[in-house]
């Protein structure tokens, strides 16, 4: 795949377990996402029955089979699922397993053999992705030394190896949580891993609220950038309450001490901290070829949300790719 590529996740529309369940649900989410100009639909890994977009088995449940999703996605003028995103730090109760954790050793084998059961699947849908949660958030586990990121690096190169062998590219998600974010420890990680098989995802909307400049970080990682998500942040956590014990619920749900209504939102929204045709110049400067994947987090309106972000890179940022990646005259 050559040049930059627009799609949207879909996880904005699930912000309850029990929503977004019916397959008429789905085919008007991917209609919506078709007619704001977008090619493909990131997914976001899930379990059980309440989940039928979560896994490849939830998938033949409730389509068929895998490939019956792929008739859905052409139906609705969409060309591929992009992405896939998973956390193995999550249950599930496909396999009747607890979290997983990269930083056990015993638990590697499982998470390499569950990589690679979201690659297979995804290399039927069309994609080239699986975004991976690498590390605990930084609240629930111990600051990351040179064992931990050892055992971090030889894990996700295991998986990097595995979904490889179905052409799916691994990369690394690093939320506004993480571990990841304390000191160096990613530039550690990214230094001890092999680039052809530990890629990293920029998140626009994670970096920011994380005091991270995106830009900087595509241009310090431009070799190792293998997919990026688009969202804004309306706020920064300056106070580093991601140190918290368990910050996914006191902080990134209910807002923390501020209580901060809403972390991010859709490209270009009002208060948005995110300079977007800078982002997009920096991944064009740096050659960046791939996905760009468009999200807003559990959006109040997801339709709204999309059809708006849909509206940004219509009219300026595929543009400003178009312009800047053309022979000159």
């Amino acid at each position: 795949m050559t040049g930059i590529r627009w799609a949207y996740a879909i996880n904005q529309w699930k912000p309850q377990f029990d929503d977004f369940v019916r397959r008429e649900q789905h085919e008007r989410a991917l209609k919506t996402i078709s007619i704001a100009g977008f090619e493909g639909v990131e997914l976001t890994a899930g379990t059980g029955r309440w989940e039928p977009l979560g896994n490849p088995q939830q998938l033949a449940a409730n389509f068929g089979s895998v490939a019956g999703l792929r008739d859905l996605l052409q139906d609705c003028a969409v060309d591929a699922v992009s992405s896939w995103f998973w956390d193995p730090q999550e249950r599930s109760m496909e396999h009747l397993t607890g979290p997983l954790s990269p930083l056990v050793e015993a638990d590697v084998p499982v998470i390499v053999a569950r990589a690679e059961w979201f690659a297979e699947a995804l290399a039927e849908l069309g994609g080239s992705v699986l975004l991976v949660r690498p590390v605990p958030g930084a609240g629930d586990t111990d600051p990351l030394d040179d064992a931990g990121l050892s055992r971090l690096a030889q894990c996700w190169e295991a998986v990097g190896a595995a979904t490889a062998r179905h052409g799916i590219r691994t990369a690394l998600h690093v939320d506004f949580l993480s571990a990841l974010r304390r000191g160096d420890a990613l530039d550690r990680l990214l230094q001890l891993t092999d680039p052809d098989l530990v890629g990293l995802v920029v998140d626009t909307g994670e970096l920011t609220v994380a005091g991270l400049d995106p830009v900087a970080v595509i241009e310090k990682h431009p070799g190792r950038v293998v997919h990026v998500q688009f969202k804004d942040a309306l706020a920064v956590d300056d106070a580093e309450e991601y140190l918290a014990p368990h910050a996914h619920w006191t902080v990134r749900v209910r807002g923390g001490q501020r209580e901060v209504p809403r972390w991010f939102a859709e490209p270009g929204a009002d208060g948005g901290l995110v300079d977007f045709p800078a982002v997009t110049r920096a991944l064009v400067d740096t050659g960046y070829s791939g996905w760009v994947v468009v999200e807003s987090d559990q959006s109040p309106h997801p339709a709204a949300s999309v059809l708006l972000a849909g509206y940004l890179v219509q009219r300026e940022l595929r543009p400003m790719v178009e312009r800047e990646r053309a022979p000159d005259a």
